[in-house]
Protein backbone atom coordinates (compact mmCIF):
# COMPACT_ATOMS: atom_id res chain seq x y z
CA UNK A 1 0.00 0.00 0.00
CA UNK A 2 1.43 3.34 -1.27
CA UNK A 3 2.43 5.02 2.19
CA UNK A 4 0.66 8.59 0.89
CA UNK A 5 -2.93 7.28 0.11
CA UNK A 6 -5.41 7.12 2.97
CA UNK A 7 -7.40 3.91 4.45
CA UNK A 8 -10.44 2.75 3.08
CA UNK A 9 -12.28 3.49 5.91
CA UNK A 10 -11.38 6.38 8.57
CA UNK A 11 -11.91 5.47 11.41
CA UNK A 12 -11.27 8.39 13.43
CA UNK A 13 -13.28 10.57 11.26
CA UNK A 14 -16.25 8.15 11.03
CA UNK A 15 -16.14 8.53 15.04
CA UNK A 16 -16.13 12.44 15.08
CA UNK A 17 -19.48 12.47 12.80
CA UNK A 18 -20.80 9.33 14.45
CA UNK A 19 -20.35 12.28 17.97
CA UNK A 20 -22.24 14.80 15.34
CA UNK A 21 -25.02 12.31 15.64
CA UNK A 22 -24.77 12.12 11.60
CA UNK A 23 -26.27 8.65 11.42
CA UNK A 24 -24.60 7.46 7.38
CA UNK A 25 -21.12 7.43 9.20
CA UNK A 26 -22.69 5.14 11.49
CA UNK A 27 -22.85 1.89 8.89
CA UNK A 28 -19.68 2.24 7.50
CA UNK A 29 -18.03 2.30 11.36
CA UNK A 30 -20.40 -1.16 11.64
CA UNK A 31 -19.65 -2.22 8.49
CA UNK A 32 -15.63 -1.89 8.81
CA UNK A 33 -15.01 -3.67 12.11
CA UNK A 34 -18.21 -5.76 13.19
CA UNK A 35 -16.52 -8.95 12.31
CA UNK A 36 -13.45 -8.10 13.95
CA UNK A 37 -15.56 -6.96 16.91
CA UNK A 38 -17.90 -10.27 16.89
CA UNK A 39 -14.82 -12.20 17.44
CA UNK A 40 -13.39 -10.36 20.53
CA UNK A 41 -16.88 -10.78 22.19
CA UNK A 42 -17.26 -14.57 21.06
CA UNK A 43 -13.65 -15.31 22.01
CA UNK A 44 -14.83 -13.92 25.73
CA UNK A 45 -18.30 -15.92 25.52
CA UNK A 46 -17.78 -18.51 23.39
CA UNK A 47 -21.60 -18.14 22.55
CA UNK A 48 -22.70 -16.99 19.33
CA UNK A 49 -26.17 -15.62 20.38
CA UNK A 50 -24.79 -13.82 23.39
CA UNK A 51 -22.25 -12.20 21.51
CA UNK A 52 -24.05 -10.76 19.00
CA UNK A 53 -26.24 -9.13 21.68
CA UNK A 54 -23.13 -7.74 23.14
CA UNK A 55 -22.02 -6.47 19.87
CA UNK A 56 -25.65 -4.56 19.01
CA UNK A 57 -25.37 -3.24 23.04
CA UNK A 58 -21.62 -2.22 22.34
CA UNK A 59 -22.47 -0.27 18.98
CA UNK A 60 -25.79 1.23 20.81
CA UNK A 61 -22.37 2.32 23.57
CA UNK A 62 -20.49 3.71 20.40
CA UNK A 63 -23.55 5.94 19.21
CA UNK A 64 -24.50 7.22 22.61
CA UNK A 65 -20.90 7.90 23.54
CA UNK A 66 -18.89 8.97 20.41
CA UNK A 67 -18.16 12.08 21.83
CA UNK A 68 -15.84 10.54 24.68
CA UNK A 69 -13.81 9.08 22.41
CA UNK A 70 -10.42 10.94 22.15
CA UNK A 71 -7.49 10.26 19.60
CA UNK A 72 -4.85 11.25 21.65
CA UNK A 73 -5.70 8.41 24.13
CA UNK A 74 -6.31 5.59 22.26
CA UNK A 75 -6.41 4.41 18.34
CA UNK A 76 -10.20 3.70 17.25
CA UNK A 77 -10.21 -0.14 17.44
CA UNK A 78 -8.84 -0.33 20.68
CA UNK A 79 -11.55 2.33 21.89
CA UNK A 80 -13.95 -0.04 20.23
CA UNK A 81 -12.63 -3.12 21.12
CA UNK A 82 -12.20 -1.79 25.03
CA UNK A 83 -16.43 -1.14 25.03
CA UNK A 84 -17.15 -4.56 23.58
CA UNK A 85 -14.62 -6.21 25.88
CA UNK A 86 -16.01 -4.78 29.00
CA UNK A 87 -19.51 -5.18 27.11
CA UNK A 88 -18.44 -8.92 26.81
CA UNK A 89 -17.35 -9.12 30.61
CA UNK A 90 -20.55 -7.77 31.89
CA UNK A 91 -22.25 -10.50 30.40
CA UNK A 92 -20.15 -13.14 31.55
CA UNK A 93 -20.29 -11.87 35.14
CA UNK A 94 -24.03 -11.64 35.06
CA UNK A 95 -24.14 -15.07 33.66
CA UNK A 96 -22.34 -16.01 36.70
CA UNK A 97 -24.35 -14.33 38.96
CA UNK A 98 -27.71 -16.18 37.75
CA UNK A 99 -26.24 -19.37 37.67
CA UNK A 100 -24.76 -19.09 41.80
CA UNK A 101 -28.37 -17.88 42.28
CA UNK A 102 -29.94 -21.18 40.96
CA UNK A 103 -31.14 -23.66 43.30
CA UNK A 104 -28.72 -26.49 44.15
CA UNK A 105 -29.38 -29.97 42.37
CA UNK A 106 -29.60 -33.10 44.34
CA UNK A 107 -27.02 -35.71 44.92
CA UNK A 108 -28.77 -38.17 42.08
CA UNK A 109 -28.44 -35.14 39.49
CA UNK A 110 -24.68 -34.38 40.35
CA UNK A 111 -23.98 -38.44 39.98
CA UNK A 112 -23.79 -37.75 35.86
CA UNK A 113 -20.61 -38.88 34.74
CA UNK A 114 -17.89 -36.04 33.82
CA UNK A 115 -17.50 -34.69 30.28
CA UNK A 116 -14.38 -36.03 29.19
CA UNK A 117 -14.05 -32.69 27.26
CA UNK A 118 -13.03 -30.74 30.34
CA UNK A 119 -10.48 -33.02 31.65
CA UNK A 120 -7.64 -31.26 32.09
CA UNK A 121 -5.07 -32.73 29.31
CA UNK A 122 -7.72 -31.92 27.01
CA UNK A 123 -8.92 -28.34 28.52
CA UNK A 124 -4.66 -27.81 27.66
CA UNK A 125 -4.69 -29.61 24.07
CA UNK A 126 -7.65 -27.83 23.14
CA UNK A 127 -5.77 -24.46 23.81
CA UNK A 128 -3.06 -25.33 22.85
CA UNK A 129 -4.61 -26.11 19.11
CA UNK A 130 -6.93 -22.94 19.52
CA UNK A 131 -3.02 -20.97 20.02
CA UNK A 132 -1.76 -22.65 16.78
CA UNK A 133 -5.39 -21.22 14.48
CA UNK A 134 -5.20 -17.73 16.10
CA UNK A 135 -1.60 -17.91 14.77
CA UNK A 136 -2.63 -19.57 11.32
CA UNK A 137 -5.66 -17.02 11.46
CA UNK A 138 -2.95 -13.99 12.28
CA UNK A 139 -0.67 -14.81 9.08
CA UNK A 140 -3.31 -14.42 6.79
CA UNK A 141 -3.69 -10.69 4.89
CA UNK A 142 -6.47 -8.58 6.46
CA UNK A 143 -8.57 -9.11 3.64
CA UNK A 144 -8.41 -12.87 3.97
CA UNK A 145 -9.03 -12.83 7.46
CA UNK A 146 -11.94 -10.60 7.09
CA UNK A 147 -13.66 -12.31 4.42
CA UNK A 148 -13.00 -15.79 5.71
CA UNK A 149 -14.67 -14.59 9.20
CA UNK A 150 -17.62 -13.50 7.51
CA UNK A 151 -18.30 -16.74 5.63
CA UNK A 152 -17.51 -18.69 8.68
CA UNK A 153 -18.95 -16.71 11.45
CA UNK A 154 -21.52 -14.99 10.34
CA UNK A 155 -22.52 -17.40 7.19
CA UNK A 156 -21.91 -14.70 4.35
CA UNK A 157 -21.71 -16.05 0.62
CA UNK A 158 -19.55 -14.65 -1.95
CA UNK A 159 -22.06 -11.96 -3.36
CA UNK A 160 -22.65 -10.50 0.73
CA UNK A 161 -18.59 -10.71 1.51
CA UNK A 162 -17.89 -8.67 -1.26
CA UNK A 163 -21.09 -5.93 -0.72
CA UNK A 164 -19.68 -6.27 3.15
CA UNK A 165 -15.96 -5.17 2.13
CA UNK A 166 -16.93 -3.00 -0.47
CA UNK A 167 -14.96 -5.71 -2.99
CA UNK A 168 -16.05 -7.22 -6.44
CA UNK A 169 -17.06 -10.68 -6.02
CA UNK A 170 -14.24 -11.63 -7.76
CA UNK A 171 -11.85 -10.14 -5.59
CA UNK A 172 -13.85 -11.89 -2.56
CA UNK A 173 -13.66 -15.30 -3.89
CA UNK A 174 -10.07 -14.83 -3.85
CA UNK A 175 -9.73 -13.89 -0.77
CA UNK A 176 -11.69 -16.70 0.55
CA UNK A 177 -10.21 -19.40 -1.65
CA UNK A 178 -6.40 -18.06 -1.12
CA UNK A 179 -7.46 -17.42 2.31
CA UNK A 180 -8.61 -20.92 2.89
CA UNK A 181 -5.77 -22.39 1.21
CA UNK A 182 -3.18 -20.77 2.89
CA UNK A 183 -5.07 -21.18 6.39
CA UNK A 184 -5.05 -25.30 5.61
CA UNK A 185 -1.16 -25.40 4.47
CA UNK A 186 -0.44 -23.36 8.02
CA UNK A 187 -2.66 -25.42 10.13
CA UNK A 188 -1.09 -28.73 8.38
CA UNK A 189 2.50 -27.46 8.90
CA UNK A 190 1.11 -26.78 12.36
CA UNK A 191 0.18 -30.10 12.53
CA UNK A 192 -3.47 -29.40 13.25
CA UNK A 193 -6.33 -31.48 11.73
CA UNK A 194 -6.96 -34.77 10.37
Amino acid sequence: MNPTSAPPTDLPALLARIALRERAAFEPLYRATCAHLLGVAFRILNDRDRAEEVLQEAFMNVWQNAASYRPDVAAPMTWLINIVRNKAIDALRSGKTERASTTALDDEAMAVAGDPALEPQRLLDDGLTKARIDGCMAALNASQRQALALAYYRGMVHTDIALALNAPVGTAKAWVRRGLDKLKDCLVAAGVGA
